[in-house]
Parts: C-alpha cells; structure tokens; sequence
C-alpha cells in the first residue's frame, strides 16, 4: 500500500556543517583502498576500519577482508589495524607472525596514546575517561601492561576509584566522547583528585567537537534531527544523544532506509547532521527522501557554524610506493 504524502506543505531541511567524514577516517579509508591498489587483494583489516556499515561494505567489495584477531590473517597477508588504534599485545601478535603491518590508526588517537605513555614512564597513574568495550578505549589501555590504567565513563565511577597515590594521577580521553559529559567527569576527578595531571591540550578531537557544536546551532532551528551514522559509532551516538538533551527528538540512522514516515509528519524544519565516519553520499540519499515525500517541496539550508581545513598524511609505506609508482 502506497504512503499517503505528508500533510504539510512547506518545509525547512537544515544541514549541518561541519558533518561527516573527518580527517583521521578519509586517512583511513584511503588507507585501505591505496593499500589495494599497490599490494592487490585482498588486504586484511583488524576490525572495522570505522564504524560505518556502508563504508565496510563498499571497502569489502574492492578486496579488503575484515578480521576480529591477527590470528585470522593467513601468513604473509598484509594487515591493517584500523582507525581505533590498537594495544602492545596485538601489535606483538602482528610482529610474531611477521605479518606486513600498515597502521591506519588516527593521528589523534596516536596522540592521547602517546600522552599515557609518557605518563607511565614517569611514574603517573592514568585514568582514562572513555566507554568499556570500544576498540578505541581497549587499544589505549593496552599502550600499559594490565590493570596500569583506570577505566570511568561517568562521574558515579569517581567515587569507587581505588589509586595508588592521588598525588601521582594524570587523565587521558577517548576522542568521541560527549564533550558536555566529559566535563562533568574531569570536575569530578579534579575536586577528588586536585593534584591530577590534565592533557596539555583537550583528547576530545576536533571532529568530534566541531559536529556536537554544529548539533548544538541545528536544534534551535529544527523540530527533528537525523543523526547519519551507524550504531557502532561512538560519535554519532554522542550528536544524537546531544540533540535530545536539547529536547529535540532525534534519530540515529544508517542510512534513508531507517526513517519511519511517520517520524515527519507535522514536522516543517527537519535537521540533519552525520556521525564523523558518514559518507556524504548518505546525506543526500536522506535529503531527496525527505524531499521526495514531501512532494519535493522542501527548501534546503546550510548551517555553517565552523570551518575546517585538517588532513593527514598517509603512512610513509605508502607514500614511498606512491613515489615509486611515478618513476
């Protein structure tokens, strides 16, 4: 049976800029299709290379094989550890294989990786603020030998800290927190803890916050927002979560195919952001979706809130094939 148009006549859809893709995951994709084109498929990829189904789908199709353990790539494969980042013990196991190793991991999460090892080589206990379970949390308590750093998400966890010395405490981040929340966390350690060591510059990553800030402007002139992103994504869940603490309803979707009808109906300014491992093309399928059902009489508007120029380099393995390839 046929879905009857919507009621309404005129209305509103606002994009938000900045949205999708980011720096670290155009590297990362880059990463694995430069990877296939110099090496030939297929090329194995420890875990998604960013959470987004349509991205790992399309890479699938051009050769890359997705793989949970280094011990599920076969002998003399090439493997790439992904966006995420990865601890010592999976780097060790890649090593131990003599696997071709290309590491994908962002630039930013290198980073706060970085800045935990340095405060374990002085003597610090680290404390990382960041969710249980994401690739990215597990590859950064990894960078310390087991039980060295201290996992909370919320500001309750605080409270059942047992540190070896408070005096000798520092705090990383995961880089797609919620950039509300993570403050109320890093309050709280520091009225518990108030010799605790901060980073020298904020973990939370650009991306992530430019896209919570542009949700912040696209609510006050929205009845609705769709979040582009899948459910794996911590980023993407962090803008839509943003979005409804500014009580507009919100949606996370993969893609046009997730929006119920009816979740339009009566609504005249219609946002739409996506998560930072977004490909644009998805944005567009939902905006001639919702154009489409309203008989294309929607007008479309940009809200720019903030500019961004960042890029990364890839990795000098392929960069040094990239210059062989023009001799």
């Amino acid at each position: 049976m046929q879905q009857a148009p919507l009621k309404f006549q005129q209305q509103s859809i606002f994009l938000a800029e900045p949205r999708g893709f980011c720096a670290g995951v155009d590297r990362a994709i880059e990463i694995v299709e430069k990877a296939i084109e110099v090496y030939g498929a297929p090329v194995y990829v420890r875990h998604e290379i960013v959470h987004n189904r349509h991205v790992v789908d399309n890479l699938k199709a051009k050769g890359a094989i997705f793989i949970d353990a280094v011990s599920d790539a076969p002998d003399g494969a090439l493997l790439i550890f992904s966006a995420h980042g990865v601890s010592k013990a999976v780097q060790k196991k890649a090593q131990n294989r003599d696997l071709r190793v290309i590491d994908a991991t962002c630039p930013l999460v290198t980073k706060v990786h970085l800045e935990l090892l340095r405060h374990y080589a002085a003597g610090d206990q680290v404390i990382l603020i960041g969710h249980a379970g994401h690739p990215e949390v597990e590859g950064t308590m990894g960078q310390a030998p087991d039980g060295a750093v201290l996992l909370v998400s919320t500001t309750q966890d605080i409270a059942n800290l047992t540190v070896t010395n408070p005096d000798k405490l520092a705090f990383v981040t995961q880089t797609t927190l919620s950039i509300d929340d993570t403050k109320d966390v890093i309050v709280a350690l520091q009225q518990r803890f108030p010799n605790i060591s901060a980073p020298k510059r904020e973990d939370i990553c650009y991306a992530t916050s430019n896209r919570q800030t542009a949700v912040k402007a696209l609510v006050e002139k929205s009845d609705l927002v769709f979040v582009i992103g899948s459910k794996n994504s911590s980023n993407s869940n962090r803008l839509r979560e943003v979005a409804e603490r500014c009580q507009t309803p919100a949606y996370l979707i993969d893609d046009e195919h997730d929006i119920d009808v009816q979740w339009l109906e009566g609504k005249q300014h219609i946002g739409i952001t996506a998560g930072a491992s977004a490909p644009e093309e998805l944005v567009q399928q939902v905006v001639n979706f919702i154009k489409m059902k309203n008989k294309n009489n929607s007008q479309v508007h940009h809200l720019k809130t903030v500019n961004e120029n960042v890029s990364f380099s890839l990795p000098v393995e392929l960069r040094e094939n990239d210059l062989k390839s023009d001799d």
